[in-house]
């Protein structure tokens, strides 16, 4: 670049502008590293040694020991130096920062970014006039030629040509980007130097906020967060909306409340698809659990003898203690969810099925024989005392918000602190090389499936609480698309191995707030179902583009 009465800096002048700082804090960190040497550096060295020899096998017991002493009187030597030399290190620390304070700002970084300003506008000018000066050769040469082919390779070559005018462009942006990161993270470099990589919350939030411009991309940005804006900014407008329509606020307490409750059990449900839609799967079922386990649970806590018959029989669990009937019915909705779900994951896993085959016969055989064992009819209300004791409102919270969160911390302990969970992400990312690394596809398939359906039994059981009964074959019908949305619109991707916890909870949270804001705004329930289909192919669509994006 240009200088002498440009506003550019050379490389030799920015170094010119920094030398000074580096020479005063240089000097400082020579007398620190001095004093450090037999203290904050022994201690530091003396501890690392003593860890590694703690691990080391070659030595006898009565050999360690021995050398562990010896250790740990060094040890306390250096800290007696460290200790000495801390106010002293304390002070030359502060006399560092307080000339960086001083002047890195001034006699450095704000010359740079003022450089990297003009620096900038002279790339852009120096690309409008590389396109003008093509332009202008394309017109001449196309006022040449005659022939179709001709003309046609000139476009061709003239097209290449300002691609690469661009692709030079952008190189000079990054340069000019690269440079003022670099000034800007010198700073924070020599504090690093100083302190021993200690920053306050301060330093470390500018850092991050730095970092994050300096890796900003725009397209990446919107593909990763283009859906969220959207739907953020629907229920802004529903929010507007509402109140002008219905004379009620849509943002309320009580609202948030009721969202948050509705959306709990759901969140067990979409937990679970979320381990299957990992390994590249799915779950059609998930509707006919919640019906099965709905009736189940029903069946167990009922009101009084069930006037309902299954099979031709009239269960009746009236008596067993109330406390007894919600743990069985609780353990009865978890055994036969996962008693299917760990048949759907044997046929996936064992031949290979792909998951919408076996999950779709689940759906097939627990709809089926739900419907012919009750002849398809609702069993009435579950004992009143019951959903107080599972579920309580505490001063108007509902406590089934916590249930909710119980399963988030659990679900992501399984994902991110097990092996279990870095095999699930190893084996939808490619199952092939996991097979190879000794990961058991099939145990890791299966697991998933039987994880699934100890979340839906959960899920069907806190609904039936919520609902107060009234299970029955049909209860649930839609649900799977549901819950399968929530994990797609939250970043659970159908290619495999990618997703996290917080999408699925956030995708839950999106798709039962527009639910309740569109019912309170009187939308018919069929137009609700055109809006979530949009979301879900949009949600793919920028899903699939960030797949081909990464290939």
């Amino acid at each position: 670049m240009a200088n002498g009465n440009s506003a550019v800096l050379t490389a030799e002048q920015e170094m010119k502008l920094r030398q000074p700082i580096d020479d005063y804090v240089g000097k400082i960190q020579a007398k620190i590293d001095s004093l450090r040497a037999d203290g904050t550096d022994r201690v530091i060295s003396l501890q690392n040694h003593m860890d590694s020899l703690k691990r080391d096998r070659i030595f006898t017991k009565q050999e360690k020991e021995a050398k562990l002493a010896a250790d740990k009187a060094e040890l306390e030597k250096a800290k007696a130096v460290e200790a000495k030399n801390k106010d002293e290190i304390a002070k030359l620390i502060a006399d560092a920062e307080a000339y960086l304070n001083a002047h890195f700002d001034k006699d450095y970084y704000q010359p740079v970014v003022l450089s990297c300003v003009k620096e900038k506008q002279e790339a852009k000018e120096k690309y409008l006039r590389k396109t003008t000066q093509l332009g202008q050769e394309h017109q001449a040469a196309l006022a040449k030629l005659s022939d179709h082919q001709e003309i046609k390779d000139e476009k061709y070559v003239y097209k290449n040509r300002l691609f690469d005018a661009k692709m030079e462009l952008e190189k000079d942006l990054q340069q000019v980007k690269d440079r003022k990161h670099a000034a800007f993270g010198h700073k924070y470099h020599l504090i690093d130097l100083l302190r021993m990589s200690k920053f306050t919350f301060a330093e470390t939030s500018v850092q991050k906020w730095e970092n994050y411009k300096y890796t900003f991309n725009r397209r990446a940005f919107l593909l990763q967060n283009g859906l969220y804006i959207a739907i953020v900014l629907i229920f802004i407008m529903l929010c507007i909306i509402t109140p002008i329509l219905k004379n009620t606020p849509l943002l309320t307490y009580n609202n948030v409340l009721n969202i948050l409750q509705q959306a709990s059990p759901r969140m067990f449900l979409a937990l679970g698809v979320a381990g299957l839609i990992l390994l590249t799967g799915t779950d059609l079922s998930i509707g006919r659990m919640v019906g099965m386990g709905m009736t189940t649970a029903t069946i167990i806590m009922h009101q009084g003898v069930n006037t309902g018959l299954v099979f031709g029989h009239a269960f009746d669990f009236t008596g067993l203690p109330v406390g007894v009937r919600v743990v069985f019915a609780l353990f009865a909705c978890v055994v036969l969810c996962t008693f299917f779900t760990a048949i759907a994951g044997f046929f996936t896993a064992k031949f290979k099925m792909h998951p919408f085959i076996s999950t779709m016969a689940n759906m097939l055989v627990i709809f089926g024989l739900i419907t012919y064992a009750t002849k398809g009819v609702s069993f009435g209300a579950i004992e009143p005392a019951i959903p107080a004791m599972i579920i309580p409102k505490v001063n108007g919270f509902p406590t089934i918000i916590l249930w909710a969160f119980a399963a988030i911390v659990i679900v992501w302990f399984i994902w991110n602190k097990t092996t279990f969970g870095k095999n699930l992400y190893a084996v939808g990312g490619n199952p092939e090389a996991a097979s190879v690394s000794g990961i058991s596809v099939f145990r890791v398939t299966v697991g998933a499936f039987v994880l699934a359906g100890i979340l839906y039994g959960f899920g069907s059981w806190l609904e039936c609480a919520r609902m107060v009964g009234s299970g029955s074959a049909a209860y649930g019908q839609g649900w799977e698309m549901d819950a399968i949305a929530a994990c797609v619109v939250g970043g659970v991707s159908f290619t495999g191995g990618i997703g996290k916890i917080s999408g699925v909870v956030v995708g839950v949270f999106i798709f039962t707030a527009l639910t309740y804001s569109l019912t309170i705004l009187g939308i018919d329930t069929n137009l609700q179902f055109v809006f979530s289909g949009i979301i879900i192919l949009v949600a793919v669509t920028l899903d699939c583009l960030k797949y081909v994006q990464k290939k």
